[in-house]
């Protein structure tokens, strides 16, 4: 992913060693303890690693001395948080929190891994769903991730293991997510960039605004 690619030159750039110089890939495998040897560092830096697996990124991040949802930086305060429950970290526990609160509003349950695979508009498979869900797939990569994030319509960063839980989602937004008109609109502009979504933000507030005018006699 060539968006990783840069993030990690500009991360590079910004969290230098001690000593103040930048890290090197030599230097990244000994300080991870061979988690990420010097090649990998030197593909990602090249853009030739596809999917990045998660726990290695976390480990380049813990060892930079940056939160890990740094690597998803354009993501952060671009959708609505999430209530997460405590004691559940990491990918898996999370994204089962997701499975809970979020509901099918056509049917009132809660999805399914197939269903899930089927809204990812073939990013992720059913198997691959479950593997994440229960755990046998411990690493997945950054695309998985942020496909997983895109279907439920939450922050990339929600499914990072950030040390900290998010805020919980107000009332108001649960039953926004529970309409299926209103859960459409809000995965659809998910995947605008920042400037469309604030045009469509400014749309919804027009429509709001007009609304709200009292009607003449």
């Amino acid at each position: 992913m060539a968006h990783i690619a840069h993030k990690f030159e500009h991360l590079l750039k910004t969290y230098h060693r001690p000593d103040g110089s930048e890290w090197t890939g030599a230097e990244l495998a000994k300080a991870t303890g061979g988690v990420v040897p010097r090649s990998y560092v030197t593909n990602l830096r090249k853009g030739r690693i596809e999917g990045p697996g998660y726990e290695k990124l976390r480990a380049i991040a813990k060892v930079m001395g940056f939160p890990p949802e740094l690597w998803f930086e354009e993501d952060l305060g671009a959708k609505g948080a999430v209530p997460a429950e405590p004691g559940r970290g990491g990918v898996a526990g999370r994204l089962e929190h997701l499975f809970e609160i979020i509901r099918n509003p056509k049917t009132g349950e809660p999805y399914t891994s197939a269903e899930v695979a089927r809204m990812s508009a073939g990013d992720l498979s059913e198997e691959t769903v479950e593997g994440i869900r229960n755990g046998t797939i411990s690493d997945p990569s950054v695309s998985q991730v942020a496909a997983l994030a895109e279907v439920f319509g939450v922050p990339t960063s929600y499914l990072v293991d950030r040390g900290t839980w998010v805020s919980v989602l107000d009332e108001e937004v649960l039953e926004a997510l529970a309409d299926e008109t209103a859960g459409a609109i809000l995965r659809e502009s998910a995947r605008l960039p920042k400037r469309e979504k604030e045009i469509v933000l400014g749309i919804v507030r027009q429509f709001q605004g007009q609304l709200a005018v009292p009607e003449t006699p």
